[in-house]
C-alpha cells in the first residue's frame, strides 16, 4: 500500500463531505515534522475559499471529521493552518504485515523501459585510480537502483583502447622495455603499461628541454620532439592496420585487460556489455562524412573537420584531425549510434567526471544536428566531482594519482587492524577474519564515497571511513551482524519471529517509529532512481540502523517475558535487518552475519 496515496484519498473524501466536490484545489499532504506530534500533515490554506473559515477552524473541522469517520486516524492536532494526523497503531501493524509478507519489498514492477548506463571507461595506458573508483561505485550503484525501480538496465563499459595516449605507452615499451612482460616483472599488466606511459612522459619532457635549449619556443619544442612525432606516426600506422603496430597493440592491451579484471572483481562491479573505441571510431568517421554532406560540418584548409556551434552559445569543435585520425568526439558519436541502434534504448546515462560537462553538451547537440534528436534528447550525463585523499595518506605507484589496487589493499588492511583492536574479530578463524576484514574495508570505502552527493568534490579519509560509531559502512554492517546474532540466539532457543503482530500486542512509540521507517524504503528507492542518487539510500539505511540501535539499547528483545511481544520484537528486528541488507546491496555493499 502506498500510504501517501491512501491518506490523500481519505482526506479528499473527508474534505468533499464537508465542502463539496474539489475543483482545482490541490491537496498538500506531507510527512509531519519531527518536532510535532503526528504522522502526516495536511496544509489547509488552499482549501480556505471552500471552507470560508480561518485556517485554524478549517483544520479543526477536517480533523474532527476524519477522527470520527476514518478508522485509521487515531487523533489530530492543529498548528495554525496545519492539520497533523496521528495514525492508529493497528494501521501500522497492518503495514508491517504487508511489508514482511512482500518478498520483493522495495522493488517496483517492470516499467518496460531499457536504460543503458556507462561507467568506468578506462584508458588502456594506465591502471585504474581513485577517480575510477568513484566512477565505478557510482555507476554500479545507480544501475542497481534503476533495476529496483523496474527498468531493464544494461551496464556498459567503454574502453578507450586507441588513440595517441595508447601509442605513447606502446612506443616507450618498444624503445625502453627490453621485452619486459607482466610475468617477467611480476607486475599486474595495467601497472606495467602505466609504467611505460610515465616513461614516455619523462623522455618527452627531456627532449622538449633540449630543443628549447637549442632556441625553439616551448610550443614548437612540444610539436617537434622526436618521441612525440614517432608516437603520432605510430597512431597513423595503427589506423592503417600496420601488422607490427597492431600486434603490439593487441599484446599490451591484453595485459591491461587482465589487470583491470582483477581490480573490477575486487571492487565487486561488473558489466553486461563492453564496447571498445577501436570498434566504433570508424562508424564515428562515417557519421562525420555524413555531416559533411549535409553541411553540418565543414573542412578547413589543413583537411581537419569542424562544427561551428557559436550560434548555440558554444564554440567550434574538432571532429577529425588534418591527418584523418579521430578524436574523442568522433568515436563517441559512433558509440552512441551503435548503442541506440543495437539496443533500442529508452535512455542512455554516461557516468563521467564533471571536467567533461562541456563534452556532453557538444555530443548531444551534434547528434541533434545530424538528425538524431530522438536519441540526443534521451542522453543524461551523470556528472560527479573529484575525490581526493588527505595529504600524505597514500601515494600511487606513479606519484601523481592514488592507485585503485593500493587503495583497496590499504582499506582491507586498515579494516583488519581496527576490527582487531575493537575485538570485532574475537573468536573468528583466520578465514573468517579475512572475509570480515575484506567486507568491512570495501563496505567502508563504498559507503563513504556513495553517501556524498555525486556533484560534490569530496575528501576521502580511510581511517575515518572505518569508524564503527559514525555515519559509516562498518556501523551499518555491525548493526546487521548484531541483529543476526539476536535472531540466531532466538532460533537456538526455539523462538521464532512472526510476520504478523498479534492483536493483543501494544506497540511502543519507538516500535511504531521503526515500522514507519521501514514503510519509507520503497519511496526512498524511487526517489534515488529519479535523481540518480545513491546518497539517498545511504542516508536512509544509516538512519534506520541508528534508530534500531537506540531502540535495542533501551528495550530487551530476547529477555522480554511476554511471548507475543518477544515474537513481535524479533519480527521487527528481522525486517530491519532485511531492509538494511536490501538497501546496502543497492550500494554494492555486502553485510556480514557475524562480526
Amino acid at each position: 500500500m502506498n500510504i501517501e496515496s491512501y491518506l490523500t484519498e481519505a482526506v479528499r473524501r473527508s474534505v468533499e463531505a464537508l465542502y463539496g466536490p474539489l475543483g482545482d484545489e490541490q491537496l498538500q499532504l506531507q510527512k509531519t515534522r519531527r518536532e510535532f506530534e503526528g504522522d502526516y500533515t495536511l496544509v489547509t490554506f488552499p482549501l480556505l475559499r471552500r471552507s470560508r473559515k480561518s485556517p485554524e477552524a478549517t483544520a479543526q473541522e477536517i480533523g474532527e471529521y476524519m477522527t470520527a469517520n476514518v478508522p485509521e486516524i487515531r487523533s489530530c492536532n492543529v498548528i495554525k493552518g496545519f492539520l497533523n494526523l496521528v495514525l492508529d497503531a493497528s494501521f501500522w501493524k497492518g503495514r508491517f504485515t504487508d511489508l514482511a509478507s512482500d518478498e520483493h519489498y522495495g522493488e517496483a514492477p517492470s516499467t518496460g523501459r531499457t536504460i543503458m548506463i556507462e561507467y568506468s571507461s578506462p584508458n588502456t595506458n594506465k591502471p585504474l585510480h581513485l577517480g575510477h573508483i568513484r566512477n565505478n561505485l557510482l555507476g554500479y550503484s545507480v544501475a542497481q537502483i534503476l533495476k529496483a525501480n523496474g527498468h531493464t538496465v544494461i551496464k556498459a563499459n567503454l574502453v578507450n583502447d586507441r588513440g595517441i595516449h595508447i601509442c605513447k605507452s606502446m612506443l616507450a615499451w618498444k624503445l625502453y622495455g627490453g621485452g619486459e612482460t607482466p610475468e617477467s616483472s611480476g607486475m599486474k599488466g595495467d601497472h606495467l603499461v602505466g609504467k611505460y606511459y610515465v616513461e614516455f612522459d619523462k623522455h618527452y619532457k627531456a627532449q622538449i628541454k633540449e630543443l628549447m635549449a637549442q632556441g625553439q619556443s616551448e610550443e614548437d619544442a612540444k610539436k617537434h620532439a622526436p618521441i612525440m612525432l614517432e608516437a603520432q606516426e605510430m597512431l597513423r600506422k595503427w589506423e592503417a592496420k600496420d601488422p607490427e603496430v597492431y600486434a603490439l597493440w593487441e599484446k599490451m592491451n591484453s595485459w591491461v585487460y587482465a589487470g583491470f579484471d582483477v581490480t573490477y572483481k575486487a571492487l565487486g562491479v561488473d558489466f553486461d556489455k563492453v564496447y571498445y573505441e577501436s570498434q566504433t571510431y570508424l562508424l564515428g568517421k562515417s557519421l562525420v562524412e555524413e555531416g559533411l554532406k549535409k553541411g553540418v560540418f565543414y573542412r578547413r584548409p589543413d583537411n581537419s573537420v569542424w562544427i561551428d556551434l557559436r550560434n548555440d552559445g558554444l564554440d567550434e569543435k574538432l571532429l577529425l584531425r588534418g591527418d584523418g585520425t579521430s578524436v574523442y568526439m568522433t568515436q563517441d558519436l559512433g558509440t552512441a549510434y551503435r548503442r541506440f541502434e543495437d539496443n533500442k534504448l529508452d535512455d542512455m546515462i554516461y557516468v563521467v567526471g564533471n571536467e567533461q560537462n562541456y563534452h556532453f553538451q557538444v555530443l548531444k547537440l551534434v547528434l541533434k544536428k545530424l538528425g538524431y534528436a530522438e536519441w540526443s534528447d534521451h542522453i543524461t550525463h551523470l556528472s560527479y566531482g573529484m575525490v581526493e585523499l588527505p595529504e600524505g595518506k597514500m601515494k600511487s605507484r606513479e606519484g601523481t594519482v592514488v592507485d585503485a589496487d593500493d587503495l583497496i589493499a590499504d582499506m582491507v588492511k586498515t579494516a583488519r587492524e581496527m576490527s582487531a583492536e575493537l575485538g570485532k574479530l574475537d573468536g573468528c578463524t583466520e578465514e573468517e577474519a579475512n572475509a570480515v576484514s575484506t567486507m568491512v574495508g570495501l563496505g567502508a570505502l563504498k559507503y563513504f564515497i556513495l553517501k556524498v552527493d555525486p556533484k560534490k568534490t569530496m575528501l576521502f579519509d580511510p581511517r575515518e571511513s572505518i569508524d564503527f560509531n559514525g555515519n559509516t559502512g562498518p556501523f551499518i554492517q555491525y548493526t546487521h551482524a548484531r541483529i543476526c546474532s539476536v535472531l540466531r540466539k532466538a532460533a537456538e532457543s526455539g523462538v521464532e519471529a512472526s510476520r504478523e503482530i498479534a492483536p493483543e500486542v501494544t506497540l511502543l512509540p519507538e516500535e511504531i517509529d521503526l515500522v514507519k521507517m521501514l514503510t519509507e524504503y520503497p519511496a526512498t528507492v524511487k526517489a534515488a532512481g529519479e535523481n540518480f542518487a545513491p546518497s539517498l539510500i545511504g542516508a536512509y539505511v544509516y538512519d534506520l540502523a541508528k534508530q534500531f540501535n537506540g531502540y535495542y539499547h533501551d528495550h530487551s528483545i530476547l529477555k522480554e517475558e511476554d511471548a507475543a511481544t518477544r515474537s513481535m520484537r524479533l519480527a521487527l528486528a528481522a525486517q530491519v535487518a532485511r531492509v538494511i541488507r536490501k538497501g546496502m546491496s543497492l550500494l554494492g555493499i555486502d553485510v556480514p552475519e557475524r562480526m
